[in-house]
């Protein structure tokens, strides 16, 4: 999609890509009007997002929990969102061992609620496993 746009709007290395009208860099009130326009359109074809709140900080949330999930240094999240503080960032870190467990929770009920696999009942399987 950047592609695209830089096709149509060719930049020099050292322009913004994102503007406002004045040919200035998009300020974080111009990005919340352009994201606001954009999922008032979205609505139009997908009804459920009018009752999402769709907010700059939710891509931003969701990007750092995503980077953490791909084994990005947390440090280097700090830096890039520019945290402060190592714990604020640890909040994204945190949020994403949640869903972990959350998942492993869910996946560990289905499994308790199966019947037990037949090696489990197969007695020198199970000595040979212990005697590894």
């Amino acid at each position: 999609m950047l592609k695209a746009l830089l096709k149509r709007q060719p930049r020099a290395n050292t322009e913004p890509i994102f503007t406002n009208r004045y040919g200035e860099p998009l300020g974080a009130s111009g990005f919340r009007y352009k994201l606001a326009q954009y999922v008032a359109a979205a609505t139009k074809q997908t009804p459920s997002l009018n009752s999402k709140k769709v907010t700059p900080h939710r891509f931003r949330h969701a990007m750092a929990v995503h980077l953490i999930a791909a084994g990005v240094d947390v440090t280097v999240i700090r830096s890039w969102l520019g945290h402060a503080s190592l714990d604020t960032t640890n909040h994204y870190a945190q949020a994403n061992m949640e869903t972990k467990r959350k998942a492993l929770e869910a996946v560990d009920t289905i499994v308790r609620q199966e019947k037990s696999p037949s090696w489990r009942k197969n007695a020198d399987i199970l000595t040979w496993l212990d005697s590894l």
